[in-house]
């Protein structure tokens, strides 16, 4: 009898904390046509990459959503995984951040957005900021559902998810509720340097720019006092995206006066996820986590 009330008490525990963990998700474009979109073969998968697990060859792109847990602090994040536009880091980039985050208070929703793919997109540089846009407009219609504040509404992303991200936030929507409130740029690119024109140019736009598009794409000329609030993390001995595009990126916000918080940790390199303690990396999460709850 006794092994059977163990059995019994360990079984509700184990559904109470599935509960909690639980995630819903949708798809992004439900019942409506996916832009930009052409028939394909791609079947999308996922393999180790860079040392992380990642999807490859996403077509079918969704939203899971990770509900604020205890007192909830009424603030909702997006989180974009990076992967260079070629892969998506949907799990130490994703998924583990969004749990995390849902345990403090903030619904996290994690993005896994299309892949500029000639394949599968005839306008391929279009496809992620789609995605992103669709996104932010999505999840502020499940306000009610998920108890946040739809005009508290950031994008958090890392590496080319935080370049998105700093694109989402800087090309303005003519439907506001496209546009994020706020960003946390993660070892991310802001600066058109020559090596980031090549790879726009190689791995999102599979052409060359033309003018215009070098212009709109200068990011750093399109800050302005109307930029939302943004956090941003980065390592000095960061070999992929130098460091320099979070201070560029700080310093122009800092000189439209709009409100920015800059962490560097002096060892950390290229795509930490949510850190390491070896290195201190491991703090930015609950540094990210204080600020939004403190300044948004």
């Amino acid at each position: 009898m006794k092994e059977y009330i163990k059995f019994f008490w360990l079984a509700f525990f184990m559904i109470i904390i599935n509960e909690l963990n639980a995630q819903d998700v949708y798809r992004l474009w439900e019942g409506e046509k996916i832009p930009y979109y052409i028939e394909n073969n791609l079947e999308e998968y996922e393999k180790e990459s860079w040392g992380a697990m990642c999807s490859f060859d996403i077509t079918e792109p969704t939203l899971t959503i990770y509900k604020a847990q205890g007192k909830n602090s009424h603030k909702a994040v997006i989180i974009i995984p990076g992967g260079g536009y070629s892969v998506v880091a949907i799990h130490h980039e994703g998924y583990d951040l969004a749990k995390v985050l849902s345990e403090n208070g903030i619904t996290a929703a994690v993005l896994k957005y299309r892949l500029p793919n000639p394949k599968s997109s005839d306008q391929p540089h279009k496809v992620p900021i789609a995605d992103s846009r669709r996104a932010l407009k999505l999840f502020r219609k499940m306000v009610n559902k998920y108890g946040f504040d739809k005009d508290k509404v950031g994008v958090l992303g890392f590496s080319a998810g935080s370049h998105l991200a700093t694109v989402t936030s800087l090309w303005k929507s003519e439907d506001k509720n496209e546009n994020p409130n706020f960003s946390a740029l993660i070892y991310g690119v802001t600066d058109l340097d020559s090596v980031n024109l090549k790879w726009l140019e190689d791995d999102l736009y599979y052409r060359k720019l033309t003018d215009d598009e070098i212009k709109k794409n200068t990011l750093l000329n399109l800050v302005s006092n109307e930029t939302p609030p943004a956090f941003l993390v980065h390592s000095y001995d960061d070999k992929t995206c130098n460091v320099k595009e979070s201070t560029l990126y700080a310093e122009k916000l800092y000189q439209h006066n709009v409100p920015v918080e800059m962490h560097i940790f002096p060892k950390g390199g290229h795509g930490f996820g949510m850190g390491r303690k070896k290195d201190g990396t491991d703090q930015w999460v609950r540094l990210f986590i204080n600020w939004l709850k403190r300044e948004i």
